[in-house]
């Protein structure tokens, strides 16, 4: 059995709280490593190892900093398939899902490499008589990654790419079910020239996450999860003086149209809902039909697509799905369908009963589906996470629009329709941070920026592009005099001539 430890200035740490975290493959059950759950101690160590590299490597000239994130980002791409590997044994995500959900992080890392232009100031001359005013974008210090197990490559990324790249030296602690890969990127960014303690990684659970965020070297948290824990870290990171970007849960809605291409909805919707087993905080988990004859042959379409499904074990490519996360979320969704059917709805498609030939003991789950949801039930209040897509009938655009706009989540929504005026009121109005039209997962490219609404983010930034650029810097104004004329003193509001 693998036992990972900490990743603290360029070289492993063994662990000494004397807790760990078992790491398990979803597809077989099996137990395969086990990871350290730093203490507060520990945590502080790390901090202060990253608080003694951020000095010089914010000194480092920004184009050695692009040259290193160019290597990196050239490695990362040398290694995608055993960074995937690591993604699929541990999270379950099928092969090919996992190649892509990696690339999408090396994108961000390649968008960081562009810095030399991305983090120009600006600078106005001349301003009034001998004076000249400019801007700088200066890094911020440590900086701490708190990651999901969703997305254990993609998401490490997204946050170390714009942090290093910026100047700023890192913590990341990743999720304890999913550790492996964010070891795996600190090697490569240390391969790749990147000094010693600028990346830093620690397993660890509630302790080590409350450890960062009191830690006063740390001076900005960035983390993805549930809703409820990225609400807490908000507040007890803005009551320990930090900056944070906390992106929460969802509950993403399509709306179908009358004049939608339904089969064109229907393929978006099968990957949407059951890619990566539906663990995607941007997976799209219930369809509003405008009509019932809609909503009848949206289902019609669906219902043999969804009950053969290609499962199986995360390895083996040209599957559709593999394993959820662990025994314990699989229980979790299967109690959500058995509540949805409690509370009047029609499951269509009912997977609980899936089971794989060989593979008893895995963490597998057929795809359902769920048809007649109303607001009011907690089937659809709450997000699920899992292979599931709930189906709503309304008679109207607007009373579509209302159950997106008034649903407590607010990270993406999309519609297919061949009505482009329609298409526009809806991506105009929709109370939602990331819109698709006829695009069933919005998620922007890493030129772009990552972000929802309403309870589905806490923080003033989103991640990664510009935004995530504007998050891991802060702004240092100057305004310079160079005169050969006596000024004299002025004891009046300053008003430049």
């Amino acid at each position: 059995m693998n036992i990972y430890n900490h990743y603290i200035g360029g070289k492993y740490v063994e662990g000494t709280s004397g807790r760990f975290g078992n790491v398990f493959n979803p597809s077989t059950g099996e137990k395969t490593s086990q990871v350290p759950f730093a203490s507060a101690a520990e945590v502080d160590q790390a901090v202060s190892v990253a608080q003694a590299a951020f000095p010089e490597w914010a000194a480092t000239s920004v184009l050695k900093r692009a040259r290193i994130m160019a290597r990196f980002t050239q490695l990362l791409y040398d290694y995608q398939k055993q960074l995937a590997t690591l993604v699929s044994n541990e999270h379950g995500k099928v092969i090919e899902d996992a190649m892509g959900s990696v690339l999408r992080g090396i994108e961000v890392a390649e968008f960081a490499s562009g810095v030399p232009h991305l983090q120009k100031g600006e600078y106005s001359d001349n301003v009034a008589s001998g004076v000249d005013i400019y801007s700088m974008r200066k890094p911020l210090g440590v900086v701490a990654g708190i990651t999901p197990f969703n997305f254990p490559a993609m998401i490490p990324l997204w946050m170390a790419g714009m942090a290093i790249v910026t100047g700023n030296t890192v913590i990341l602690k990743p999720s304890e079910k999913t550790p492996g890969c964010a070891f795996r990127i600190a090697e490569l960014f240390l391969e790749a020239g990147g000094p010693p303690g600028v990346l830093n990684v620690i397993g660890g659970d509630k302790e080590a996450v409350n450890a960062l965020i009191e830690n006063p070297l740390v001076k900005a948290v960035s983390f993805v999860g549930s809703t409820a824990i990225a609400k807490s870290v908000y507040e007890k990171s803005a009551a320990n003086g930090k900056r944070c970007q906390a992106m929460g849960g969802a509950k993403n809605h399509m709306i179908v149209m009358p004049d939608a291409d339904i089969n064109a909805a229907a393929d978006g919707i099968m990957g949407a809902a059951y890619g990566s087993a539906g663990e995607r905080c941007m997976a799209i988990s219930v369809a509003v039909c405008v009509g019932d004859e809609t909503a009848d042959k949206l289902i019609a379409n669906l219902k043999p697509r969804v009950e053969n499904l290609k499962i199986g074990p995360s390895m083996k490519e040209g599957l559709e799905m593999g394993p959820l996360v662990t025994k314990e979320h699989r229980e979790r969704v299967t109690g959500y369908l058995q509540l949805a059917k409690e509370e009047g709805a029609t499951l269509v498609v009912d997977g609980r009963d899936f089971v794989l030939d060989g593979y008893e003991d895995g963490y597998f789950l057929g795809g359902s589906i769920i048809d007649r949801v109303t607001p009011q039930m907690k089937s659809y209040q709450d997000e699920i996470f899992g292979p599931t897509l709930q189906i709503m009938r309304v008679g109207r655009f607007e009373d579509a629009m209302d159950f997106a706009n008034d649903h407590p989540y607010g990270n993406g929504a999309s519609i297919f329709t061949q009505n482009g005026s329609v298409a526009r009121t809806f991506a105009d109005t929709v109370e939602i941070g990331m819109v698709g039209i006829n695009v069933p997962i919005p998620v922007p490219l890493a030129f772009y920026s990552f972000g929802g609404w309403k309870n589905s983010a806490f923080g003033d930034h989103n991640q990664y592009g510009m935004e995530g650029l504007r998050f891991y810097t802060k702004v240092k104004t100057v305004t310079s005099r160079w005169s050969k004329d006596a000024i004299g003193p002025d004891f009046m509001m300053p008003v430049l001539k």
